[in-house]
């Protein structure tokens, strides 16, 4: 196939077209530090926040647990992002999970993992995050009554139609909306966390009273809590499906890494103390959306503003998820696990449109077919079983292949902790809660083995799909890339 004769060009050739003038076409690196933080906290800060804290309070049964959760969670996502960025400085490739699990472990789990997440988990994350801007979004329309279905749907689909039309225009307008509406949603948290100390300072402490109370102690309950807040720190991983695109990626994954994330566990921890110092947990596991509770108790008049942070929050963390998901999708067809028009650029845009625009028609689907709940659910089992896989890949770099060159070590312990606690995440909830959904993912996952053998394996491509490819490469105005 275009993409093999394309991975087994040599130095010679290079040379060859080099001496001939010929340009060749790849992805830009335009993500510098500040885009990287960015990129990082503005996927991470986006529905999680204002619509999981009830659902964290409502499984761990009291305000202190559900507050030891979040911090739990914030610790997990920084040592799995550590435990990531040495696996960057180790292979320099784009793709994240994926690439790493292809390197380390070879084609047929990194098949299994690009099928599942280009045609399942990415479109649900970007589906979740984007029915969430919608319910904020169209909330000032409908007041007093729930918003109806479709007026939410069809903002959601409007919304990715939006972020994808912004990526495949261009990195550098991508990067700068990421930049602008992560400035956004950090001013909004702000707000919430100075709204919540005036009301500590004035003595309204009646929710952190008896703090422990009524704390539930199944491995399900904290297992299913976990998925929910872990859900807010989703994107703590993005950074590496763009690495190609950093500049100095050695340098820059891990201090990006290092600066984000504490700051969203510090936002979190914070703004989760300020909904309980301005309603009781009663009022807080009764609130449809905790953030614009919050904002009538304490704002008044002004809770619009709350919205308009919520819908803005959202926007830009749909913009993220969508930019790293694009890759993912772009990545698994360079490496030839998917069409190879999916592993094209635009020849002036230099941005893998055909990818987003994959990626954006499967999460049109997700939106039709799925609500919020369910999606963060399935999308957190399959989610937390592939990174213990690339976690487990990491380690065993370290110990059989010590001599890699890396320039940044992350202490061994780290890794085994993230690594025991995706596993504790992926059976706890079979164990204690089983469900027949679950049962449905896992069977989804292996159905890529039906595919794997006879398109991948043993490349058996039917002869109009080249004919089919030709037509979009001219359509789209795309062409094969060549990496570093």
């Amino acid at each position: 196939s275009t993409m093999r004769n394309r991975k087994t060009t040599d130095s010679s050739h290079s040379c060859a077209d080099l001496n001939e003038g010929k340009e060749k076409l790849r992805l830009k690196q335009e993500v510098g530090l500040i885009s990287g933080v960015s990129l990082i906290a503005g996927t991470m800060i986006g529905s999680g926040i204002f619509m999981s804290p009830e659902w964290v309070l409502h499984h761990m049964g009291s305000p202190a647990s559900s507050l030891l959760i979040w911090a739990a969670c914030g610790v997990l996502a920084m040592f799995g992002a550590l435990s990531y960025a040495e696996l960057g400085t180790i292979i320099k490739e784009s793709g994240g999970e994926y690439i790493y699990i292809l390197r380390i472990f070879g084609s047929f789990p990194a098949f299994l993992f690009a099928y599942t997440s280009v045609i399942l988990v990415r479109p649900a994350g970007l589906a979740a995050v984007c029915l969430s801007f919608a319910e904020y979004a169209v909330a000032p329309f409908y007041p007093g009554c729930s918003s109806p279905q479709v007026v939410i749907k069809c903002t959601a689909a409007a919304c990715i139609l939006l972020v994808t039309i912004i990526n495949c225009l261009n990195v550098r307008l991508a990067t700068s909306i990421m930049n602008i509406f992560t400035a956004a949603k950090l001013l909004a948290l702000l707000v919430i966390v100075v709204g919540g100390l005036v009301l500590l300072a004035k003595g309204q402490t009646q929710s952190f009273q008896s703090a422990f109370q009524n704390t539930a102690a199944s491995i399900g309950a904290v297992g299913v809590a976990f998925y929910q807040g872990l859900w807010s720190y989703d994107g703590w991983n993005n950074l590496n499906y763009v690495t190609e695109e950093l500049k100095k990626p050695e340098v820059t994954l891990p201090r990006a890494v290092m600066i984000a994330i504490p700051l969203v566990t510090c936002l979190y921890l914070l703004v989760n103390v300020s909904y309980l110092a301005a309603m009781t947990p009663s009022e807080l596991l009764s609130s449809g959306a905790v953030a614009v509770t919050w904002g009538d108790k304490v704002l008044g008049s002004w809770t619009w503003l709350i919205s308009l942070s919520v819908a803005l929050s959202t926007f830009g963390s749909s913009n993220g998820t969508f930019f790293s998901g694009g890759r993912m999708c772009y990545i698994a067809a360079r490496e030839g696990h998917m069409p190879d028009i999916l592993s094209m650029a635009h020849v002036r845009r230099l941005t893998p449109s055909p990818a987003l625009m994959f990626t954006s028609a499967m999460s049109l689907i997700m939106i039709i077919s799925g609500n919020f709940t369910s999606i963060v659910n399935f999308f957190s089992f399959v989610a937390w079983f592939f990174y213990g896989m690339t976690i487990s890949g990491l380690l065993y770099l370290k110990i059989k292949k010590p001599e890699l060159p890396r320039s940044y070590k992350v202490p061994i312990i780290i890794p085994i902790i993230v690594l025991l606690a995706s596993v504790y995440l992926v059976l706890a909830p079979i164990i204690d809660q089983p469900q027949m959904e679950i049962l449905y993912i896992i069977l989804f996952v292996f159905s890529g083995v039906i595919l794997y053998f006879p398109l991948v394996r043993f490349k058996c491509h039917p002869r109009f799909l080249q004919r089919v490819t030709l037509h979009l490469q001219l359509f789209l105005e795309v062409a094969p890339t060549t990496r570093d």
